[in-house]
């Protein structure tokens, strides 16, 4: 079973050669791929926009062979923790292999992580990082998570859990968990920035209760929350110790309107 693209040819390009192009011609010369990453924040707007921050945090990365990427659940349907039951992503550059025995390792440790198509339908926050992936890496397999609304113990359940499951299988030198997700939406530059910049501090911090804190103190409208959390807490268990703001942008980058912004932050952790 595969689960078909929905924002080719919005938010990023249709065809293979034009996707290819696009992609190229954000990474430039500036590609280490040389950061043993354990986690990871990277957004998930149109490539016009956030396409720069997401490029430049993952080919930052160390080429690793598994991606457990968490996801914003935009559409409110499905599950609260969604693991995809499909066996494959399509892209317009080729299908992407979901692994079965790290997905269902981690629905067996955590039993409210939960096989389920629907939350993954019409959700666009994991299918665009996988682009970058099929172009910066050879061979890899994704592990994808939609997450919802919880509170900080059910998120540190998940991280916990999602840790354990990949200790257990030995494949912690060889896995990335990333977390997808914007910043603050639709205010003006300036204020976006500020509030942006709280956030960050966090998770430079590698702080979840600090972060869940000031989103909800500061009203910062931070659409994945509950992936970077579950992804800090996930990383540190897998012994990450250090967090590194990548790259920091806005729409205004990409649009010139500085009066109503969307942020785009990525971070590597390590």
């Amino acid at each position: 079973m595969v689960r078909e693209p929905i924002v080719a040819g919005q938010f990023y390009s249709g065809s293979a050669a034009a996707l290819r192009k696009e992609i190229a011609g954000m990474i430039g010369s500036g590609a280490k791929k040389n950061i043993n990453a354990i986690g990871a924040v990277s957004p998930h707007a149109g490539y016009a926009y956030s396409g720069p921050v997401a490029c430049k945090v993952l080919s930052s990365i160390k080429p690793k062979k598994y991606f457990v990427i968490l996801g914003t659940n935009h559409t409110g349907f499905g599950t609260v923790f969604g693991i995809d039951s499909n066996d494959f992503w399509r892209t317009p550059l080729g299908n992407v292999e979901i692994d079965r025995s790290v997905a269902d390792k981690i629905s067996k440790k955590c039993g409210f992580i939960k096989p389920d198509k629907l939350s993954h339908v019409n959700e666009h926050s994991i299918e665009v990082q996988l682009p970058f992936l099929q172009v910066l890496q050879e061979d890899f397999k994704i592990i994808p998570i939609t997450i919802s609304h919880a509170d900080l113990n059910l998120y540190r359940k998940a991280g916990i859990g999602i840790a354990a499951s990949i200790r257990e299988l030995g494949i912690e030198d060889h896995t990335v968990i990333i977390a997808s997700s914007d910043m603050t939406h639709y205010e003006d530059i300036d204020e976006a920035k500020k509030k942006d910049a709280i956030a960050i501090s966090s998770m430079l911090a590698l702080n979840e209760e600090e972060l869940l804190r000031s989103v909800l103190e500061f009203d910062i409208t931070m659409c994945g929350l509950a992936p970077v959390v579950v992804m800090i807490i996930a990383a540190k268990e897998l012994g990450a110790s250090r967090a590194e703001l990548v790259e920091y942008r806005t729409s205004a980058d990409a649009s010139g309107d500085s009066s109503s912004v969307v942020g785009y932050a990525g971070l590597i952790i390590s």
